[in-house]
C-alpha cells in the first residue's frame, strides 16, 4: 500500500513477510503516483528491496516507469563491503546520458539559418538503428577510449581542451577493463562511435525561454534566449552488448549459489566475486565509451554550426555546460542513519544531483551544486536544474532523469498516428528531421509524463532546484 508522506513524497512501508529490507520511496505528484500504478514500476521497486545489503530506501524518482527487473527512475545503494552489483540496475544503454552546449547565438539570430542548420545536423550526426559512422578507430585506439575516455579523444582533435573538465567523472570513469569487454561487444560499438542510435535518442537545438534561478544560471553560463543544443545518446551496440553477455554470467551465477530472487531480472553477484568484478570493468569501459561518443558527436555538432553560420565554434561561444551519465553504478560515500558508508550506488534512468560543496563537482560549479540536465519528450521543454543538499541525506545525492514513458513503443505505435505529431511540431514551428515515422510515434509527446510535473516534483521534494527551461526550436532523431 502506497501512503502519502509530503506533497510529493510517497512511500512502501516495509514488509518483511514478503521479504523487504528497506521501504520504497517515491518522488511524484498525485497525477505521477497514480500513473504508476498502471504498470509494474512500483511492483518491480518492491521486488528490488529484497535484495540483500541495500540500504536505506529503495527510490523510485518522479519519471520512473516499468523496466527490465528494475524500474527506469529507480535508484539503489548497497553496501560497498557485503553487497551486490545488479546490471539491470543500470540497464542495457550503459552510460546513456545528456550533455548540453551553449553558444552565445539568440533565436533571432538563428531563426533565418533554422532549416539548414538541421540539415547539417541530420548529415553529420548519423543516427537511427544501426547507424554507423566509419572514423576509422582501431580496436587498439577502442580500447584506449574505454580506459581514457574524453581526454584521450580531444587529443586526436575531437573537442575543445577544457571540454573534459566539464564531464561527469572528470571526462572519464576509473576502473576500466576493456579485456573484460567481449570482442562481439567491441565489434559492434567500434563503427558506432559518433552517431545517435534510435529510440529516445536525439540532437536537439534548444533556446532559453525562461531563467528561474539567476544566480546559478549565471555560474552555469545561461542566459534568457540563448540557443543551447541538447544530445542524449549512449554506448550503443558496445554496451547493450556487455549487459546482454553479463546478464548470462550472472544467471549462471544465481544457478550456481542457489540464489532465488523475486524476478530472474534482478540478477546480481556480489561485490568482490570474479563476477561482480568482471562486470565492473566492462561497465566502466561502457561508460567512457558513451562518453566519448557524445564527445565526438559534439565535434560534428560544432562543425555543422561552422558549416551554417561560416565562424569557429570557438566565436560562436560553443562551449560544453556539461555532461553527465543517467544509466550506471559508482561507488560513492554517504551518510546512512547518522553513519557515514561507502556505498555502490546504482542509478538506472536517474541522474546524481550532488548538493554544493562535494568534492565529485568539477570546480566550476562545486559551490552551487551539480547542473543535472533533464530532457523532455520530443515537442516539449527540457530544463537545467541544480542538486541540492537535501538530495544528499533524501536519495544519495539522486534526481530525475527525463519525462519518462507512460506507453509502452508498441502501445504508441498503435494509438497515436505519426501525422499527429508532425502538425503538432509544426503547429509549434519546430524543424524536425528524422528517419523513422515509426519512431515519431513512439517517442511522441504523448506517450510521456508532461516534464513540468516531473521536475516540479523534485524541486518541491527539495533535492533539485529549476535554474532554466528550454524549448525546442529544432530536433533531429533516429
Amino acid at each position: 500500500m502506497v501512503k502519502q508522506v509530503s506533497e510529493f513524497v510517497w512511500e512502501i512501508e516495509r514488509d518483511e513477510k514478503i521479504g523487504m529490507n528497506v521501504p520504497v520511496r517515491i518522488y511524484a505528484n498525485k497525477t505521477i503516483i497514480e500513473n504508476m500504478k498502471n504498470d509494474r514500476t512500483l511492483k518491480q521497486a518492491t521486488n528490488a528491496t529484497t535484495l540483500p545489503s541495500i540500504v536505506k530506501n529503495m527510490l523510485v524518482m518522479s519519471d520512473g516507469h516499468e523496466g527490465y527487473g528494475a524500474p527506469i527512475g529507480g535508484v539503489a545503494a548497497f553496501d560497498a563491503e557485503n553487497g551486490i552489483i545488479s546490471p539491470s540496475f543500470i540497464g542495457f544503454d550503459i552510460g546513456c546520458g545528456v550533455r548540453l552546449i551553449k553558444t552565445n547565438i539568440t533565436a533571432k539570430e538563428l531563426g533565418p539559418k533554422l532549416g539548414h542548420l538541421m540539415d547539417s545536423l541530420f548529415k553529420n550526426v548519423p543516427s537511427g538503428v544501426g547507424s554507423t559512422m566509419k572514423l576509422g578507430f582501431t580496436e587498439n585506439e577502442l580500447d584506449k577510449i574505454a580506459h581514457e575516455g574524453v581526454g584521450y579523444i580531444v587529443e586526436k582533435g575531437y573537442g575543445f581542451d577544457n571540454d573534459p573538465e566539464r564531464v561527469e567523472e572528470g571526462s572519464h570513469m576509473k576502473g576500466a577493463e576493456s579485456d573484460k569487454v567481449s570482442e562481439l561487444a567491441k565489434k559492434r560499438g567500434i563503427q558506432q562511435l559518433g552517431t545517435l542510435g534510435a529510440g529516445n535518442h536525439f540532437a536537439e537545438v534548444q533556446k532559453v525561454e525562461k531563467i528561474f534561478d539567476e544566480r546559478i544560471a549565471k555560474v552555469y553560463g545561461l542566459e534568457k534566449d540563448m540557443v543551447v543544443i541538447m544530445l542524449h545518446s549512449g554506448s550503443r551496440g558496445y554496451g547493450h552488448q556487455i549487459c546482454s553477455d553479463y546478464i548470462k554470467v550472472l544467471s549462471d551465477y544465481q544457478k550456481k549459489h542457489n540464489i532465488t530472487i523475486p524476478d530472474p531480472e534482478l540478477g546480481y553477484a556480489h561485490v568482490g566475486s570474479k563476477e561482480s568484478d568482471n562486470y565492473l570493468g566492462a561497465m566502466c569501459s561502457a561508460i567512457n565509451f558513451a562518453f566519448v561518443n557524445r564527445q565526438i558527436m559534439t565535434h560534428f555538432i560544432r562543425k555543422s554550426f561552422e558549416e551554417t553560420f561560416g565562424k569557429s565554434a570557438d566565436s560562436l561561444g560553443m562551449q560544453l555546460l556539461y555532461d553527465l551519465s543517467h544509466n550506471i553504478a559508482k561507488l560513492e560515500e554517504h551518510s546512512v542513519d547518522g553513519k557515514r558508508m561507502k556505498l555502490w550506488v546504482h542509478r538506472k534512468g536517474a541522474t546524481r544531483a550532488f548538493g554544493p560543496g562535494r568534492i565529485e563537482i568539477t570546480k566550476l560549479y562545486r559551490e552551487y551544486g551539480q547542473p543535472v540536465l533533464i530532457p523532455g519528450s520530443m515537442g516539449t521543454a527540457s530544463y537545467v536544474l541544480a542538486g541540492k543538499e537535501k538530495s544528499m541525506t533524501e536519495t544519495f545525492g539522486s534526481s530525475c532523469h527525463g519525462a519518462g514513458r507512460v506507453m509502452s513503443r508498441h502501445q504508441a505505435i498503435r494509438e497515436i498516428p505519426s501525422s499527429k505529431t508532425f502538425s503538432e511540431m509544426k503547429r509549434k514551428n519546430i524543424e524536425i528531421r528524422v528517419r523513422s515515422r515509426k519512431l515519431v510515434s513512439e517517442e511522441a509527446e504523448w506517450a510521456y509524463k508532461n516534464v513540468d510535473d516531473v521536475v516540479a516534483s523534485v524541486e518541491g521534494a527539495g533535492i533539485s532546484a529549476i535554474v532554466a527551461r528550454m524549448v525546442p526550436l529544432g530536433v533531429t532523431k533516429g
